[in-house]
């Protein structure tokens, strides 16, 4: 989802925790809906076919979850922080694909806001490397995250195909629009061992 540049962060606290609670109810919906059906089943077979679709539905509310807007005027542990998203997105999407996800981040607190921004950037990156970097499943992405002086990097790079033709998809539009909300600077580079992206930005300083 993209944000309206122009609004603070918390002048669109309310309407982005109630749409996430709405969406929180329709995940609970959709999972009470499939595991009324699996229950009324009579089949062996469509039992475990929906017990699956309902174990996915419950991944991917996890990965909904470790993406809401923290509380707002606080500071947030980012390596716990992305050790959280990390497991949902492997849970959700990676597993069933034979992809590892590594994650190697120094303990440093970071604005909440902040911390929610970086999130959304890294599981828009980890999921695009996961579409289209590997076609037959199988590989790794690695997520590190360093401070040096009054700079935050986080660097997440994949060891799978390049594109054969390098567009800019809305994905990577959110993900600048994210970077550029964090006053910071985001490129990304690919080369015969896989894609490299690199997000820069101000340590400590207010987002924008």
């Amino acid at each position: 989802m993209a944000l309206n540049e122009g609004l603070p962060l918390l002048e669109d606290a309310v309407l982005l925790h109630e749409l996430n609670h709405r969406i929180n109810n329709e995940f609970a919906s959709a999972i009470s809906v499939v595991s009324r059906a699996a229950a009324r089943s009579s089949s062996n077979e469509v039992k475990v076919a929906l017990a699956n679709v309902t174990e996915l539905l419950h991944r991917y509310a996890d990965v909904h979850r470790a993406l809401q807007v923290p509380e707002a005027n606080t500071t947030i542990d980012i390596s716990a922080y992305l050790r959280g998203l990390c497991l949902s997105l492997s849970r959700s999407r990676l597993d069933q694909l034979a992809i590892d996800l590594v994650l190697a981040a120094c303990p440093l607190r970071l604005q909440s806001e902040q911390c929610w921004r970086l999130g959304m950037i890294v599981n828009e990156l980890v999921t695009n490397a996961a579409r289209h970097a590997f076609s037959g499943g199988q590989g790794r992405i690695r997520i590190e995250l360093t401070q040096a002086g009054a700079f935050v990097t986080c660097k997440v790079e994949d060891n799978g195909a390049p594109p054969r033709e390098v567009h800019e998809g809305r994905g990577l539009r959110i993900v600048r629009n994210l970077a550029k909300a964090l006053n910071g600077h985001f490129e990304q580079r690919y080369g015969s061992e896989g894609s490299v992206s690199v997000l820069a930005f101000p340590y400590g300083v207010n987002p924008s």
